[in-house]
């Protein structure tokens, strides 16, 4: 027998292995989901944390529209009972806890001076879950150009959030790395404001403000 008749079925069983190394699947599909698996979580977990910071989004304006609608159906009002209205926009934050809105109610009025300019009558806030004088009676403040009309009286209702994703905090409330937090989204900062007009009188006074 030659050397080359020797060398062929060598030949021909490196060749039948590789033949059965090229047909053979197995494990194919466990190596894409593992390239795929970590993507897809990715984007699930980031698309129910958008919804939810969305959906805590909409309460900010519901906090701010609501409160400062109470406030505006009053012909008088009380310290105690601007803060429980306060109380009530924070409470629609719920069940989202992991940080807690800051709710400001402020009366301003327009002066008819020469130059207009809006002044505080009386205002309120309530931060960290604690209700105080917000903004200092009779200083003055801004507002909308189209709103400087000479003796009008406003109710501003104010809410500040600062958004804590779920994916950077444990169930516990502590701080943990995540996603958001490596995306720098993890005190992504709400507010909304609304201006309104009292309904049942031309202002509405606070004494003990």
């Amino acid at each position: 027998m030659s050397f080359n008749q020797k060398a062929k079925p060598v030949q021909a069983g490196i060749m039948s292995a590789l033949g059965d190394f090229a047909r053979n699947k197995r494990g194919v599909a466990a190596i894409e989901f593992a390239i795929i698996a970590p993507i897809l979580f990715a984007m699930y977990f980031l698309t129910l944390e958008f919804g939810q910071a969305i959906d805590v989004n909409k309460k900010v304006n519901r906090a701010a529209s609501m409160a400062g609608d109470l406030v505006a159906q009053q012909p008088s009002i009380t310290a105690s009972e601007i803060d429980a209205i306060m109380k009530i926009g924070g409470a629609i934050m719920k069940p989202y806890k992991r940080s807690s809105p800051t709710v400001t109610l402020t009366a301003i009025t327009v002066t008819d001076d020469t130059t207009p300019e809006a002044r505080v009558v009386w205002s309120r806030q309530l931060k960290d879950g604690t209700a105080a004088p917000g903004l200092a009676k009779d200083s003055t403040t801004t507002l909308p150009a189209e709103l400087m009309i000479e003796g009008a009286f406003y109710i501003r209702a104010t809410t500040a959030l600062g958004y804590k994703p779920i994916l950077t905090w444990s169930k516990d409330g502590a701080k943990s790395a995540g996603v958001s937090a490596m995306l720098s989204l993890d005190n992504l900062q709400m507010s909304e404001r609304y201006f309104l007009r009292p309904r049942m009188s031309s202002t509405i006074p606070c004494d003990d403000c």
